[in-house]
């Protein structure tokens, strides 16, 4: 079979002028299962090389795919780019099987088939084996003749499909067990310069682990990859050695929920790191209580170049953080700041608003708590409800923004009994502007002794200042726009999404975005 792998055309500040555009992961652990699989597999990354429409049946006239696959890290954000591109590619060659997978179509399976015909067959869950099997079937069907409305997928567990006209979920698919089984498709990049990040060179993402054992209100990632799990260290680090040596790879994002939950395999990744001394920065996201967990192992953190640090504090008061069952608490997160600037390393506080009716007090007090953090970047985000958690289903009655390509954590999806939109966009527009321009912050950036530090400073400084530009005009734009009636778009209620996700993305720049993982602002 031949196998066409479409990251979609979806387009972000972040992307765009922040951080850059980052690899499609998700498509490249496919990729390697179908091309072990023996299947014919191709990327087609229409986000990076930003391709329109022509650009993509063009791809699709000259390599004639059987199949094409697509999915984005961003998930709910990047669903109507998804959906309207498989329709073009529907329209231009209706003999094509055509594949969706990722967080978002997992849980709206049903409702995506209902919906969009242009939708052949949807991967739930993790999706390599499924990919694979999906191939096989239709290569098996092939080689009997008959037509694609025929083909029967519901040997094949894991996916939702059409058979005789109604819609099938298969059984779930069990948790990959070795995730070292299901290699990444790394040769399926054919240009690693196009990939770069936090200004230090060629960029990549791999991942250590998967799933997470916590049980955040508003996240749904338990859910999504049922039970935590991790790669055999001493494989992913000759991994990531295999890239730096090959494709002279600087920077790599650990594409985990939670990295760190088993403290002796997280220690026994770090020390491999460190002995082999290559030389990659890394960015990871990690909780407060881990890192305060392990303070002793904080110059090992360093030595391993370990560079970035995302704590998703989500909020500075105790009691929203018990209310969404975070299981840490501000002290967590103080400590935490002050342990990561200690051993030079750069924390970025991910910080949620909107998780109760805000006032101009309450936001004041937000503001207060998060000077005495003193982290060396705030990602200042809106909460987005997700129809599969306990937040989502309770929180989805305020929900006030039509447009699901605005559910990404970077606009206001959920309305506020106080505050009025504009107010609510200005106090965390300005927020983000003082937090980093605080005279206290920028002498401590001008007094540090590393040439290193300074610039990583600068740079990040300089394309979180772009973003944030970026996302003030919009908002500004968006708000003459919609005193046009005229020049106006809106989703109709009925229509808008039961959920929403994260991606890709954002103020400060993230390497990697997904749903249900907070990116940077």
């Amino acid at each position: 079979m031949r196998v066409l792998l479409v990251n979609p055309p979806y387009q972000t500040l972040t992307s765009n002028i922040g951080v850059g555009h980052q690899i499609p992961l998700g498509l490249l652990m496919v990729g390697g299962a179908l091309s072990d699989a023996g299947h014919e597999v191709r990327l087609l990354d229409a986000e990076c090389d930003r391709l329109g429409k022509r650009d993509i049946l063009a791809a699709i006239r000259k390599f004639e795919p059987d199949i094409v696959m697509t999915g984005h890290a961003g998930s709910t954000p990047a669903h109507p780019v998804c959906v309207s591109m498989l329709r073009t590619i529907k329209a231009f060659r209706p003999q094509l099987l055509t594949v969706y997978g990722g967080v978002y179509p997992t849980y709206h399976a049903e409702q995506i088939l209902a919906r969009e015909p242009a939708v052949d067959l949807i991967v739930r869950g993790e999706g390599e084996m499924a990919a694979a099997e999906v191939a096989d079937v239709l290569q098996d069907f092939q080689r009997r003749g008959g037509p694609l409305d025929d083909v029967d997928f519901t040997g094949v567990s894991g996916v939702a499909c059409r058979l005789s006209g109604r819609i099938v979920l298969t059984p779930n698919r069990p948790p990959i067990k070795d995730l070292d089984a299901c290699r990444v498709g790394w040769e399926l990049i054919d240009d690693w310069s196009r990939y770069r990040c936090f200004g230090l060179g060629r960029a990549a993402i791999v991942q250590f682990s998967r799933g997470c054992p916590h049980r955040c209100t508003y996240c749904g990632q338990h859910g999504f990859w049922v039970q935590w799990r991790h790669r055999d260290p001493v494989k992913l680090v000759d991994e990531i050695e295999w890239l730096y040596r090959t494709h002279d790879i600087r920077f790599i994002t650990l594409a985990d929920e939670n990295p760190t939950t088993l403290r002796d395999t997280w220690q026994r990744f770090l020390e491999l790191l460190a002995a082999r001394q290559i030389p990659v920065y890394f960015f990871a996201t990690i909780r407060a209580t881990d890192i305060v967990r392990d303070a002793d192992l904080l110059p090992l953190y360093r030595a391993a170049g370990i560079l970035y640090i995302l704590m998703g504090i989500e909020s500075t008061d105790a009691a929203v953080l018990q209310q969404v069952n975070k299981g840490s608490t501000p002290q967590h997160d103080l400590e935490a700041c002050r342990l990561l600037k200690q051993h030079d390393i750069f924390s970025i506080l991910g910080h949620i608003v909107g998780f109760e009716e805000e006032t101009w007090q309450s936001l004041r007090a937000a503001q207060t708590r998060l000077a005495r953090y003193d982290g060396d970047w705030l990602n200042a985000m809106y909460v987005t409800p997700h129809s599969w958690t306990p937040f989502g289903t309770e929180s989805m009655r305020r929900a006030r923004e039509p447009d699901q390509r605005k559910w990404d954590y970077r606009h206001q999806v959920l309305g506020q009994k106080h505050l009025q939109p504009w107010q609510f966009f200005a106090w965390v527009k300005w927020t983000e502007l003082w937090f980093h321009l605080r005279p206290k912050r920028l002498w401590a950036a001008l007094q540090t002794p590393s040439s290193f530090r300074r610039r990583q400073l600068l740079w990040v400084f300089l394309h979180t200042g772009m973003v944030w530009l970026g996302e003030v005009l919009e908002f500004v734009s968006g708000a003459m726009r919609r005193r046009r009636p005229e020049n106006s778009f809106a989703m109709p209620l009925q229509n808008a999404p039961l959920s929403a996700g994260t991606s890709q993305k954002n103020m400060v720049p993230v390497p990697h975005q997904r749903d249900e993982v907070l990116p940077l602002a």
